[in-house]
């Protein structure tokens, strides 16, 4: 691997399941990324009559929106394709149809410009995403919880992340969408589920605590979710189905922070207190009351604490322009053969030696 010079300014693409994203990120000779440009296309509205995403749906939209958005970025960055130095594009997770429409208008652009590729895995875009605007050095603990991947990571730099726990069921974030949907809520369910939970008493319904006093760093969302759709379909007031989301909320919040705290013991075994940083991404990093939930127990443990911005929380081109441009500084660089992914782990030695899923099992895509 070659390393390549800085500073460096890289054009993102992403398109793993319901939103057509582009950015251009600039990387600086200390390490420090600035968004330029990022647009985001979302596909919520096509998607909610059908109270979630539809793959050919969103297949198809990426397809007519990929270079309209592509353009929005390069133009809101005042830049040509000629002064970009890589082209990075979201090569997996997601949905299948959706990945190979970002990856494959990258490789087009790849070949027409000569500009080197990157194939970039969807979730260390949001592994990376709170060094957006943040000076987040690494390493770095991090809780990477989303509607489909939910796991604890040890960040030693990009391309080096090891897994310490995961789900071995459910994600956070399904939990919260089927349980919203369940609830009679419109699609996105998380944000829904949170606006509900407002004013509404987190005691008053009583719910499994899953892996409760167990040992290790692994999550369990199913026997939450399948209470609480079942006290869905009893609540018949507004006051109690306030009651019920705030119910879910805490619960969901708590096995996160107590889960995590088993994984801020097990890093600070290796590593001194100035490197003791806990980080929490992906979509369900922007539900407020989790927030507020883990920057305690991060500050309960000696952690120091970092979300993204809430606009990166979700799924975002910055992010995925920032993995590739770091993975570009280091020379790690892709040929027009990279092939799109449905399921891709961080850490693929953990998942070859202790796979969370079976092959035909459904369940997170990590």
């Amino acid at each position: 691997m070659i390393p390549h010079r800085m500073p460096l300014l890289v054009l993102g693409l992403e398109s793993s399941c319901d939103e057509t994203a582009a950015s251009v990120v600039r990387l600086t000779d200390g390490g420090r990324a600035e968004v330029v440009s990022s647009v985001v296309a979302s596909q919520a509205a096509e998607h909610a009559r059908f109270g979630g995403v539809v793959p050919e749906v969103a297949a198809r939209a990426h397809v007519e929106l990929i270079e309209p958005v592509a353009r929005e970025a390069l133009a809101g960055a005042g830049v040509d394709l000629g002064e970009i130095d890589g082209i990075a594009a979201t090569a997996g997770p997601g949905l299948i149809g959706a990945v190979m429409v970002g990856l494959s208008f990258a490789k087009g652009l790849a070949l027409a410009t000569g500009k080197p590729l990157i194939a970039v895995n969807h979730l260390e875009g949001h592994a990376l995403s709170a060094r957006l605007e943040a000076d987040l050095p690494y390493p770095f603990l991090l809780l990477l919880v989303s509607g489909g991947h939910c796991q604890l990571l040890d960040v030693a730099g990009v391309g080096a992340l090891r897994r310490l726990g995961s789900t071995v069921d459910d994600a956070a974030g399904e939990a919260f969408d089927k349980i919203a949907k369940a609830l009679g809520l419109g699609y996105p369910g998380g944000p829904a589920l949170e606006r509900l939970a407002e004013g509404g008493n987190p005691m008053a319904f009583e719910l499994p605590r899953a892996l409760a006093g167990r040992p290790g760093c692994d999550f369990s969302f199913s026997g939450l979710k399948t209470a609480a759709a079942r006290l869905a379909e009893t609540v018949a007031s507004e006051t109690e189905r306030r009651d019920l989301a705030a119910a879910v909320q805490n619960a969901i919040a708590r096995q996160l922070a107590e889960r995590s705290e088993h994984a801020m013991q097990r890093y600070a075994v290796n590593h001194p207190p100035d490197e003791r940083r806990f980080v929490v991404a992906g979509g369900v990093a922007a539900n407020r009351a989790v927030r507020a939930r883990l920057e305690g127990a991060a500050a309960a443990n000696g952690f120091s604490f970092t979300a993204p911005p809430l606009k990166y929380c979700t799924d975002n081109a910055a992010m995925i322009a920032l993995a590739g441009a770091e993975r570009l500084a280091a020379g790690m660089v892709d040929g027009l053969d990279a092939v799109a992914r449905p399921r891709w782990p961080l850490d693929e030695a953990a998942a070859r030696a202790n796979p969370t899923h079976k092959p035909g099992r459904k369940g997170a895509k990590a």
